[in-house]
């Protein structure tokens, strides 16, 4: 099987360090681009409970067995670095060096290297060295205070907000403007530190603005996006189900009233002080009818109202199927690699990489030294 894909990202070798959250998600990211990504697993694996064989943030990537706390295991580690353009890492801070493959140690072997650590609260300041997952990063930065009603405690919207946009998306942006960095004329490798804390701030900037502005209550359900506005929220229906509503702007909300059929009877859109009237009457019609009664009604329309959907139910939407939003691969249905690209379209080529599965593959394709058959289970002499 291909060692790479067809993404804009192919022939560029990226090594992760076996770690789990938004390390592996980034990762996952680059290797659904096209990317060659090497995952270095440890003996007996990283401690997340989850069968590899459904583990989807490894697919379209290979794995070695590593172990660097062995006399020879940093060594293995830096001659994949040395072939490599970019390394992932999601250790606490320190202990990668303590490892012996710490930034110092890989960028004196490849001094192009894009060295990209993933962490919680960062490299350096006073929770550094402290444990976390992605509920207290996003609670420290006011990103968690957000979400959720006024007179209940914040939502946890799974890891998604931390983790995977705050934590992962940054990672890969910074890998990606470093490593052209490191391509252009006179350019280096250098140390990517992306800290889940910051990217979760650095995702309510637009609110910081609107709070600054006064447009924006610095507390849960009273704006215009956190669920405070009865035109921009969810609706329960008849069937116990749920629809949600973005009417934002006055051409949306005129078209939303007319086919929920409150037009007659809704308050003024802009008059605050009947803004909880107006949540009661959405509420109480979309009470009368279905999920698949409603969605009916709206489609077609521009009054930006769609039903929620489980994750079961979303692969099914017309809309996804349409445009193949979500693929079958290795037996898993599975969000299919985004964005898209016209001329170096990405996909799902690989399932997820079994623990040390492609050892021998691997060193076959990095031209890797100093291994021997024992080492490599599966490679025969006319494969060397």
């Amino acid at each position: 099987m291909a060692a790479t894909g067809n993404g804009p990202l192919a022939g560029v070798r990226v090594v992760e360090l076996a770690g789990i959250g938004p390390g592996p998600f980034a990762a996952m990211l680059l290797a659904d681009l096209g990317a060659d990504v090497v995952r270095v697993d440890r003996p007996g694996g990283s401690g997340l409970a989850i069968d590899p064989a459904y583990d989807l943030t490894n697919r379209n990537k290979r794995s070695v067995l590593v172990d660097l706390k062995a006399d020879d295991g940093p060594a293995r580690v830096l001659d994949l670095v040395e072939r490599a353009d970019v390394l992932i890492e999601g250790y606490r801070p320190g202990v990668a060096e303590r490892l012996g493959v710490g930034p110092q140690e890989c960028l004196e072997r490849n001094p192009r290297l894009v060295y990209g650590r993933m962490t919680g609260w960062g490299q350096e300041g006073p929770l550094a060295q402290r444990a976390g997952h992605d509920i207290a990063y996003i609670a420290v930065t006011g990103t968690l205070g957000l979400i959720g009603k006024p007179d209940e405690p914040p939502t946890v919207p799974a890891n998604l907000v931390g983790d995977y946009a705050g934590g992962s998306l940054y990672l890969v942006v910074g890998v990606l403007a470093a490593l052209q960095h490191a391509r252009t004329e006179g350019g280096s490798g250098q140390v990517v530190d992306a800290a889940i804390v910051d990217g979760a701030a650095h995702l309510a900037t637009m609110i910081h603005g609107m709070m600054a502005a006064g447009g924006w209550q610095d507390r849960r359900g009273a704006n215009l996006l956190d669920g405070g506005c009865p035109f921009y929220g969810n609706y329960e229906t008849a069937d116990g189900q749920y629809m949600a509503v973005g009417a934002l702007e006055q051409q949306f909300y005129n078209e939303f009233i007319e086919l929920l059929g409150i037009k007659d009877e809704a308050p003024a859109r802009k008059d605050f002080a009947r803004w909880g009237e107006l949540r009661a009457a959405v509420a109480a019609r979309f009470k009368t009818r279905t999920r698949e009664e409603w969605t009916a009604v709206f489609e077609g329309s521009d009054a930006c109202v769609a039903p929620v959907l489980s994750l079961r139910e979303a692969p099914s939407h017309p809309h996804l199927a349409a445009r193949g939003t979500f693929v079958d691969h290795s037996g898993i249905t599975q969000p299919a690699p985004a964005p898209r690209f016209s001329a170096t379209p990405g996909s799902v080529y690989r399932g997820p990489a079994q623990p040390g599965a492609d050892t021998a593959e691997v060193a076959r394709d990095w031209d890797l030294p100093g291994l021997t058959e024992e080492d490599l289970p599966g490679l025969t002499k006319e494969d060397r």
